[in-house]
């Protein structure tokens, strides 16, 4: 990871499927960097890095207990959410703008981890 800037934070995501969750991170633009078998590194060249782990084991988070979540801070708003649109339950799932002053959506991951993605809505052309 070469392009790695100098002071940053990468999320370490427990997941019960590793095939599973790269391919949905995969439709948000992130790829896999380094593989140790049970640990990922992802990243999308851009500033997003995500690690994904099944150390926990196969059946850990447990579905409907899953209290991790993510905030994907990008432009991209629009564009992501037509990559993941099969993956958006309805159209009150859109990108909308909201009160605290984001443009946003949010869906879930294979395991249920909420994963939102947006962008301050002032920035929006």
């Amino acid at each position: 990871m070469t392009d790695t800037p100098r002071h940053h934070i990468a999320a370490i995501l427990p997941c019960s499927d590793l095939d599973a969750s790269t391919a949905f991170y995969a439709k948000l633009g992130l790829s896999v960097v380094s593989d140790y078998g049970s640990y990922r590194l992802l990243a999308d060249g851009k500033g997003w890095q995500l690690h994904l782990t099944n150390e926990s084991g196969p059946t850990w988070p447990e579905r409907d207990q899953n209290p991790f979540g993510l905030y994907l801070y990008g432009d991209r708003v629009d564009e992501l959410a037509e990559r993941v649109r099969d993956a958006i339950l309805g159209p009150e799932k859109a990108p909308t703008h909201k009160p605290w002053g984001m443009y946003e959506f949010a869906l879930s991951d294979p395991d249920e981890t909420l994963v939102r993605i947006g962008w301050p809505s002032a920035l929006i052309a």
